[in-house]
């Protein structure tokens, strides 16, 4: 009896937490493609700033799995951060035709860790929007590691 009971409750843990993901799969990309620009202006002149749809807004601060293809760059090898493309490098948003709603920055948990490799990845963390043209206009905070996407080849 005692060893059903904590397969229930492990069951209901895994269970709750699966049902926290708001958004899976190639769903993601396509619901981050519904963004417009404003154009204003700063002391350099013109900022296009992401003016974003409603099925994006649906998502902000909501857990997501997405996957993509991770960008190289110097700040890529670092324990915690990395940049995700839904497209291959030769057709990213730094290197091809991707627009720039095709990219994200990934910053990973405390202690989460992934290795690089030229694959489609998958991460799971809370989608956030950013409108500092510093910084990519989207970002996944808290995110996890999952390995592989199931269609990677």
């Amino acid at each position: 009896m005692k060893k059903i009971l904590v397969l229930a409750l492990m069951l209901s843990v895994v269970s709750s937490y699966a049902q926290d993901v708001k958004m899976k799969g190639s769903k993601v990309w396509a619901t981050l493609a519904d963004v417009k620009y404003e154009i204003e202006k700063d002391e350099y002149g013109d900022v296009y700033v992401p003016v974003f749809g409603k099925d994006i807004l649906s998502i902000k601060d909501q857990i997501v799995e997405v996957e993509g293809f991770i960008i190289p760059s110097d700040i890529t090898f670092t324990d915690d951060y990395l940049i995700l493309s839904s497209l291959p490098i030769s057709e990213c948003f730094f290197c091809g035709s991707g627009g720039p709603e095709t990219v994200m920055e990934v910053r990973l948990k405390k202690d989460e860790r992934y290795k690089y490799n030229t694959k489609r990845l998958k991460f799971r963390g809370k989608l956030t929007l950013n409108t500092d043209p510093d910084n990519l206009m989207y970002q996944l905070v808290e995110g996890e590691f999952l390995g592989l996407a199931d269609d990677s080849y």
